[in-house]
């Protein structure tokens, strides 16, 4: 596999850390910390990660495996894996042409792109900054329905294909977010989230209570019905963890559900992300698409959420990490990284197209420190 090298630092970048080590050095302290912190003590964050180390591949051998293929159909749009950028907030924190560059690393990618309400450019101008790429938005509803319906039409516009709501976040809490310690005005520009009557000052109280007061909040399943009755996009639901969540999500018409808890940064103590997959995916029955986040920061590691029932997997403080690097090239060389990894993981597994990903390609480390013998059924 080829190594990616980080134009920006004339270094050959060979894992997602390589990316990360760099751009902690080269953001201001707060701005890292913003991207970087977890909830209370961290431990669903580090778990994240933690996690897919206990998930151990089953690899098939003498299969021919001379061309890999990675490509995958996502929300009916055709990427070139199944790897895709997550929502996250205040890409211009890393790189002044913010959610632009990012749109612009996506598409050179072939891959899609969720862009947040709190991006830093409007969603016309992302849009029109990768017209060829593929975009959702994530909608964060407003208790004027007129406003969340201003949104909408605007996504529709701007030739964004699907929406995200994201559900694990029933308290905003504007005046206490983390945010609230970065400098920059530019960092805190919400043009998605602000109306003609928004105050000036985007980084005053009366700004965060602006805010605070514009949001729905919470969101509840009569919020999904209502989505889903005023948009023809797809819908997915970002952060739903249980298997009864996941099965009202099918009763309600969603199109996916990404099994997410928001890479950390909500309720601590929760499940890994990975952990919370498979009974998910067994909730859902091929009703809905499933997808996963958090913690992924390899190709093998794609694989093995691939392995477990995910369609697709997203990452993204690795992107923010590539954009603080290089700008739309950083975004890209993460994405290009991760879909050599993946390319090579799967040749090694086996595996020539995502379809041959099956779920005997994996176990829980569980099963050996039991001490089953091969004799016995493989685990799910």
């Amino acid at each position: 596999m080829s190594s990616v090298s980080c134009c920006a630092s004339r270094a050959l970048f060979s894992r997602l850390e390589d990316f990360e080590s760099l751009a902690e050095k080269r953001l201001p302290s707060d701005v890292w910390e913003y991207y970087s912190f977890p909830s209370c003590s961290g431990f669903t964050l580090q778990e994240n990660k933690r996690a897919f180390q206990r998930y151990r591949l089953l690899p098939r051998v003498l299969r021919d495996v001379s061309g890999v293929d990675t490509a995958a159909t996502v929300l009916g749009s055709r990427l070139d894996m199944p790897v895709a950028i997550s929502p996250t907030a205040h890409h211009s924190l890393a790189h002044p042409d913010g959610e632009k560059a990012t749109a612009k690393g996506a598409a050179s990618a072939n891959t899609a792109f969720v862009v947040s309400s709190f991006a830093n450019y409007s969603l016309e101008d992302i849009a029109q900054s990768a017209p060829q790429g593929v975009r959702w938005f994530y909608l964060i509803p407003q208790n004027d329905p007129a406003r969340t319906e201003e949104l909408l039409r605007r996504a529709e516009s701007a030739g964004y294909t699907a929406i995200w709501l994201t559900v694990d976040l029933p308290r905003f809490g504007f005046h206490n977010r983390r945010d609230s310690r970065i400098e920059s005005a530019e960092g805190k520009r919400f043009p998605n989230l602000t109306f003609d009557n928004a105050p000036s000052d985007v980084r005053s109280s009366e700004f965060s209570a602006y805010l605070n007061d514009s949001v729905k909040q919470p969101i509840t399943w009569d919020d999904v019905v209502w989505l889903r009755k005023n948009t023809q996009l797809k819908i997915v639901l970002k952060g739903i963890l249980s298997a009864e969540d996941a099965k009202e999500a099918v009763k309600v018409g969603v199109d996916g559900i990404c099994v997410s808890n928001h890479g950390g940064r909500q309720l601590d103590g929760v499940p890994a992300s990975i952990d919370a997959l498979p009974d998910v995916v067994r909730a859902v029955a091929g009703k809905a698409e499933v997808y996963v986040d958090g913690g992924v920061r390899s190709g093998a590691d794609v694989l093995k959420a691939l392995a477990l029932g995910a369609r697709c997997v997203f990452v993204g403080r690795p992107v923010l990490w590539g954009l603080a690097c290089d700008g739309a090239e950083g975004v890209h060389q993460v994405l290009q990284l991760l879909k050599e990894q993946l390319n090579l993981a799967m040749a090694q597994a086996g595996c020539s197209r995502v379809s041959d990903i099956k779920p005997l390609l994996i176990v829980h480390e569980s099963y050996y420190l039991r001490g089953r013998h091969c004799s016995d059924s493989h685990p799910h």
